[in-house]
């Protein structure tokens, strides 16, 4: 999916044509194949079974309300939930409300919305209650003329009672039907394997749209045009030049009650072995003949199919446990969680190692890493070049580095050697940076399950998984899987808040990366900001400069959206505001006449400078001079 620069596209969807265009664009379909097509007149129903739960609270009604709200959904597009839960379509508008973000002049355009949604009670396994739903889109929707598209937001157990119901009496019959099916899809090869039988035999791979959200993320879908749109990189992607390829996940945070459904996947089912070997996949894949989706999908099968099925000697696998030091959740280990049983051996930590035996990669270590209640969010591809051959300068060289960081915000930079600015001849290490919040500022990014399902209403399976790709990756795992837990196989323990057992360092220095601590990136936009009356509150700031700010930070910060939890400033008419502060370092407050309060979740330290009363958490290379500031030494609940 294009960028959409929020000019082009208004709330009101006046120019969603042309936003769909540059979309239609994107996808360079053959005008022969009229599937690909966006019918933006044709009546179309999108259909949610499971519209009681949680997936659809959070992330379904939020993602077709967004596409609504900016008019990329075909103009006559109508809305059901199914459920077995004896609710009503105002009581689900309650519990999605916090996941709407609905602004104050989206109000009128938030009602139409809801005006075109229904619910409808019925069982999974009851054909009559099917038939009345068919019934139903039938008499309100044009429903026999219209598209269909039925999101399974369901446990696996009911994938084939419901898809059974769906092929007997829901499919449309003048229009299309699509099916979107939420992974995991299977627990292994044998029931992914029956999944896929089943489903093949009510409906072609072509209606079936298997949704990883990951393929939805900007980051990711650069990958291709990073990798095939740049002569810069093709000569060095290969085994010659590349040393190692490090793939991660990581969450700062345990399971928070809700450790019964992981403890039945585990970590390498819920991320390894779809997100990230997806992501492998296109880091690795040779080049497709065209941007076609099967051209592509045929690609990433291919590099499966060269990649033994892993061992216990290829991979390291943990099991949190909690952090006396920590606070809250940090001090409690996984087997704490009431819902997961107290013997569990299910890990919470995955890394492996492995290794695609063709000609490009032979040699080089993927390293696939994810797990829970490590020492920070983030989700990464990090390409270690090797060393500089013939070197002149005694070892000082650190290996080159290509980061393409998909979340928290999405950055590309390039790790390298330069000369240390001044007289001397001496060399630091320093990055070439595409952060995406500095150079585009005025685009709007779209969430990946708007990607994903936009594209589902255009017909497009690039980004979804194919039958036979599902079926490579399992091969992949299965046999893991099944001695991890045939074996009981105990995790190694790590503490809350980790980088995660030792072990795993020790086996990613062994597949030649090298981890120096040398050096770390700073974004150079490293926001996060909420606007509470006339509070800001930061979470991070790094080499700013508040210098001679009394009045105007307009040449400072161009950004002018204030959103909660994502990264952007405030363009500011004046400075005269109190600030809370979380974190930050390399920050210069000289000549200000801002009001500060730096806010600490752990601990108070009160530093009075003249006038100035700080309370602050840590702070590195920090200047205060000259600073007109109130004396606040009380603390704040935020």
């Amino acid at each position: 999916m294009p960028l959409l620069r929020l000019e082009d596209c208004d709330t009101n969807g006046k120019n969603a044509e042309e936003c769909l265009a540059l979309y239609r664009k994107s996808l360079k379909s053959h005008e022969s194949r009229t599937d690909w097509q966006f019918e933006s007149k044709c009546p179309h129903v999108f259909i949610i079974l499971g519209a009681s739960g949680d997936l659809a609270k959070k992330k379904i009604y939020p993602t077709i309300w967004w596409l609504f709200r900016d008019g990329l959904l075909p103009t006559n597009t109508k809305f059901y939930g199914y459920s077995r839960s004896a609710t009503t379509i105002k009581a689900i508008r309650s519990k999605c409300e916090e996941y709407m973000k609905v602004k104050p002049k989206e109000v009128e355009l938030y009602e139409e919305f809801w005006k075109l949604n229904k619910y409808i009670s019925g069982t999974y396994d009851s054909r009559s209650d099917f038939e009345k739903l068919n019934q139903e889109i039938n008499l309100n929707a044009n429903g026999k003329v219209a598209n269909r598209i039925f999101y399974l937001a369901l446990p696996p157990s009911v994938f084939e009672v419901v898809t059974v119901n769906l092929k007997n009496v829901c499919m449309a019959e003048k229009g299309w039907t699509r099916v979107i099916i939420e992974k995991p899809f299977g627990k292994d090869l044998d029931s992914s394997q029956k999944l896929s039988d089943h489903l093949s035999s009510l409906f072609s791979e072509q209606q079936i749209y298997r949704i990883d959200h990951y393929l939805g993320k900007e980051m990711v879908q650069n990958l291709m045009t990073l990798r095939f749109g740049n002569r810069i990189f093709g000569p060095s992607w290969n085994r010659d030049n590349i040393a190692s390829i490090q793939i991660s996940f990581k969450e700062p945070f345990g399971t928070q009650g809700r450790g019964g459904y992981f403890d039945e996947f585990g970590i390498i089912r819920d991320i390894m072995q779809n997100h990230l070997l997806q992501i492998l996949t296109l880091v690795a894949m040779e080049k497709p003949a065209s941007i076609l989706p099967d051209d592509i999908r045929d690609e990433k099968v291919k590099v499966l199919r060269f990649i033994k099925p892993l061992t216990l000697d290829d991979v390291v696998l943990g099991q949190y446990v909690g952090n006396p030091e920590g606070e809250g959740e940090a001090k409690l280990s996984y087997l704490d969680d009431e819902t997961v049983p107290n013997d569990s051996v299910t890990p919470t930590y995955a890394m492996a190692v492995l290794k695609i035996k063709n000609e490009r990669w032979d040699g080089v270590p993927f390293i696939l890493k994810c797990g829970k209640a490590l020492n920070e969010r983030k989700a990464e591809v990090r390409i270690q070049f090797k060393d500089v051959a013939g070197d002149i300068f005694e070892g000082t060289p650190k290996r080159n580095e290509l980061v393409i960081k998909v979340q928290p915000g999405e950055a590309l930079y390039v790790k390298l050697m330069v000369k240390t600015p001044g007289m001397a001849f001496d060399m630091e290490e320093t990055e070439m940076d595409l952060t995406y919040s500095n150079r585009y500022s005025n685009i709007k990014l779209p969430d990946a399950y708007e990607r994903l399902i936009l594209d589902v209403f255009c017909g497009s399976q690039m980004h979804f998984v194919r039958s036979d790709e599902l079926s490579e990756a399992w091969r992949i795992f299965t046999p893991l899987l099944h001695q991890v837990e045939g074996d009981r196989i105990k995790p190694i323990p790590y503490k809350f808040g980790s980088r995660g057992p030792k072990e795993a360092d020790e086996m990613i220095a062994k597949n030649n990366f090298t981890y120096t601590g040398s050096y770390k990136w700073k974004p150079s936009n490293n926001y996060c900001l909420t606007q509470l009356s006339d509070w800001i509150v930061f979470n991070c700031l790094n080499n700013c400069s508040f210098q001679d700010s009394r009045t105007d930070l307009s040449n400072a910060w161009k950004l002018t959206e204030i959103t909660i939890r994502s990264y952007c400033l405030t363009q500011l008419p004046y400075w005269n505001i109190f600030i809370v502060v979380s974190s930050f370092s390399n920050c210069s407050f000289r000549n200000t006449s801002a009001r500060i309060l730096v806010l600490s979740y752990n601990a108070w330290e009160t530093f009075q400078l003249s006038s100035t009363g700080i309370c602050v958490k840590r702070f590195g290379l920090f200047n205060i001079s000259d600073v007109g500031l109130g004396l606040f030494t009380k603390a704040i609940k935020v």
